[in-house]
């Protein structure tokens, strides 16, 4: 068995010599018996030369077709309906050969010798093919013997690339794949290149072949898979059945090639991907300088790797950030060195460094993705957050008006709608101004064409500020995971997706807009906590404890993406909607903004807060001791 075990982990195929020559002695057998098989039936004596003749001629004739055609050429276990019409074609190829030597030779060529050629035909290619069969067989009998148990695993659904998929799966040493499982009852009973289709009509039919199968591990070919199936995702969490994914968008050549991962909490709540017009992207930015400030932030830098795709003249990354704008230039220009990128350190705060850089570059478009964002934090430094997110925002929006940048796009979110934190109000006030100023100048009261749009959506899944990087690290300590709250809830959107939506949104922005997203679903927290939990193969409130420590400064039960007196109305994405925006005059708000930051300045922090509040009446501080005013 030991040396079974080594051949096979060193010689994990056959010499095509091999096969050459075991195709060549079928064939030449294959004609032999075929001659002997008419001899004897028609009671003729056998010449000893002439067999010995047929012998060297079926030979010669059998090397040669069986090269040209190249039946050796393939790797038998992987042979597919291709490779056995080769081994048609030269058994074809041989007969009409050997014919052909009849009619030269022979003085009569009649059915004795017509019936041997198509006998011989036949038995050729059956033989042929039985000999692939046979190695195939015996190469699985002898992997399932010597090496050690593999994974029993299932795939969900019966596409194509799910029946490549376990044709891949074949070879591996680590699964087992027992067949596909779907909740069509039509292929009910059915099988497809040798693997049971197994009808799930309910959740007891797979808890029964889990058990019956011990299945360990369930395949899905991409997230649409993942999601048309949300119940049989939670059943196979709970009973520690690993979910994996393993597209198939390209054939690789062996099954180490196939990009199997664990599924993670990002795909079980991203949704399928959002189509965006990129033609119509493209064309507004061909030939044109954009700039995105806060470019080495989870946003930005995403943004920027989209805009990549685009023929812009030059893209200006700015951040203040020295090591995360490193890295983003890093990065952006080794996935795109042919791109014209510039990566600038500069803080938005800076009004005569940022005027320097306008000044400089003269952007025609200007994603705004620059702000301190993280809730807690501002509720300490209220100061901070008004000079960041609003007086960084009001520099770059002005200096847009002076350069001529042609659209400037504002990154909001949606705790900026009923603000209960400091972070919130902030972003609420930089709305209100670019808002203003962006009718101000549609009105003609401010001289400039820059075009305003903002765009605000919720949590997105996998930036610095999120939950789930937390969760992780809390997981992979043994726990405990902590909550705020039982009733925590909160809409989530993957970066790529949203950084999609929002270069959609810059274009369809006519002016002085706001964008809502379709966030889908709202998440409860615990259920992402024990989702997580169970992604990892663990139990929850069992193996990791999961603990409630009370809402944090500024935290709200659930956040919204409308005022009541905004109206939405759809747009020609379905997954972007308008919001009929609140009009503010903009000399009181451009007034009220310069006595807020000069309050800022002051650092008093109580004055300040008084300041955003007179400023946005539905301000309400929460679980902060800011509550008092």
């Amino acid at each position: 068995m030991n040396l079974l075990r080594i051949l096979f982990t060193h010689f994990s195929y056959v010499s095509r010599y091999i096969v050459w020559v075991a195709d060549c002695f079928l064939s030449v057998i294959s004609i032999l018996l075929s001659y002997l098989f008419f001899n004897y039936l028609l009671s003729i004596d056998v010449v000893p030369g002439f067999v010995w003749l047929i012998l060297i001629i079926s030979t010669v004739v059998s090397l040669i077709w069986t090269w040209i055609c190249k039946t050796n050429d393939g790797i038998i276990r992987h042979a597919t309906l291709a490779e056995l019409m080769r081994i048609v074609y030269a058994m074809f190829l041989k007969d009409i050969t050997l014919l052909i030597i009849a009619y030269i030779y022979l003085d009569y060529v009649g059915r004795f010798v017509y019936s041997i050629i198509i006998v011989d035909f036949i038995l050729s290619v059956m033989l042929l093919t039985l000999e692939r069969v046979f190695v195939v067989s015996f190469y699985y009998y002898v992997i399932n013997k010597i090496v050690d148990k593999a994974e029993n695993a299932l795939i969900y659904g019966i596409s194509d690339a799910a029946i490549s998929l376990a044709n891949y799966l074949r070879n591996s040493k680590k699964y087992q794949v027992i067949g596909y499982v779907t909740r069509s009852s039509q292929w009910k009973d059915y099988r497809i290149a040798g693997y049971r289709i197994f009808y799930l009509k309910d959740l007891n039919g797979f808890g029964e072949l889990i058990r019956k199968w011990e299945v360990k591990d369930l395949f899905f070919i991409n997230n649409q898979d993942l999601h048309a199936d949300e119940e049989l995702i939670n059943y196979g969490l709970k009973h520690n059945v690993c979910l994996r994914i393993a597209p198939m968008a390209e054939m690789p050549k062996n099954v180490a090639d196939i990009q199997m991962r664990t599924v993670q909490i990002e795909d079980l709540l991203g949704r399928d991907e959002i189509k965006i017009d990129f033609d119509h992207i493209q064309s507004n930015i061909r030939d044109k300088v954009v700039m995105v400030t806060g470019g080495a932030g989870s946003i930005g830098s995403e943004l920027c790797r989209q805009l990549c795709r685009c023929d812009f003249k030059q893209l200006i990354v700015l951040d203040f950030s020295e090591t995360a704008i490193y890295q983003i230039d890093l990065d952006l220009k080794k996935k795109f060195p042919e791109k014209s990128i510039v990566s600038v350190i500069a803080d938005v705060r800076n009004a005569d460094r940022m005027d320097f850089l306008m000044n400089l570059y003269h952007p025609n478009v200007i994603f705004h993705a620059a702000a301190y964002k993280h809730v807690p934090l501002m509720e300490e430094y209220p100061c901070e957050a008004v000079i960041d997110n609003d007086g960084g925002t009001k520099t770059v929006a002005d200096l847009s008006v002076k350069y001529g940048v042609d659209k400037f796009i504002m990154i909001s979110t949606d705790k900026a709608v009923y603000p209960s934190s400091v972070m919130g109000a902030t972003k609420r006030v930089a709305e209100m101004y670019v808002q203003s100023l962006g009718e101000a100048i549609k009105l003609g009261r401010v001289q400039g064409k820059t075009t305003f749009v903002t765009t605000r959506f919720g949590n997105v899944l996998g930036s610095k500020g999120s939950v789930i990087p937390l969760f992780r690290k809390q997981i992979l300590a043994g726990g405990p995971v902590t909550v705020t709250h039982p009733e925590v809830i909160r809409y989530f959107m993957t970066i790529p997706e949203a950084c999609r939506l929002v270069l959609e949104a810059a274009y369809i922005g006519e002016g002085n807009d706001i964008f809502i997203f379709d966030m889908g679903k709202p998440v409860k927290i615990v259920e992402l906590a024990k989702r997580m939990i169970e992604l990892s193969g663990l139990r929850p409130d069992v193996d990791i404890k999961i603990e409630f420590t009370a809402l944090r400064p500024g935290e709200k039960l659930y956040e919204e993406l409308l005022y009541k007196k905004e109206n939405s109305f759809p747009t020609v994405n379905p997954k972007i909607y308008r919001a009929n925006t609140v009009g503010y005059e903009y000399e009181e708000v451009n007034q009220s903004i310069n006595y807020l930051l000069d309050l800022a300045r002051t650092q008093d922090k109580t004055e300040t807060i008084r300041q955003i509040k007179l400023m946005v009446s539905d301000f309400r501080s929460l679980h902060s001791k800011l509550v008092e005013l």
